[in-house]
């Protein structure tokens, strides 16, 4: 069965574990995927992630963070803009702040994934992938 939209069933997987508090999440590989795990990853709202290759299919398992107690999570929502019925697109001038500066737009330009506050920096825009707080 195909997917229509696999980034927002990604999304959905690390929503889903994180409310039910695990320490890993798997979604099949993609580099899209890939590249936006590594955002998580450098932004602080995960741990971490390994590839994991089964003969011909691929695997990202993202280890996912929590506060000193289980019951404090760094990612609080997570949501998906951008989907293949309505694409979301922002101009360098008009890119979003998600919660006044506290979370992160995800955005997919042409010097490639990248969060809000470096397209900001290099003055490019794209497309609004996601919102994570």
């Amino acid at each position: 069965m195909s997917m229509s939209d696999p980034i927002a069933d990604m999304l959905t997987r690390i929503r889903n574990a994180n409310t039910a508090k695990h320490n890993a999440v798997d979604v099949p590989h993609s580099k899209i995927k890939l590249d936006i795990v590594n955002i998580l990853v450098q932004e602080g709202y995960v741990k971490g992630y390994e590839v994991l290759a089964d003969g011909v299919k691929k695997t990202i398992r993202i280890t996912l963070k929590y506060g000193k107690d289980k019951n404090e999570k760094v990612i609080s929502g997570i949501k998906r803009i951008s989907r293949p019925g309505l694409r979301v697109y922002a101009g360098s001038k008009e890119l979003p702040t998600v919660l006044g500066g506290l979370g992160i737009a995800i955005l997919s330009t042409n010097k490639g994934v990248i969060t809000d506050k470096t397209a900001r920096k290099e003055a490019v825009g794209g497309e609004v992938i996601a919102f994570v707080w």
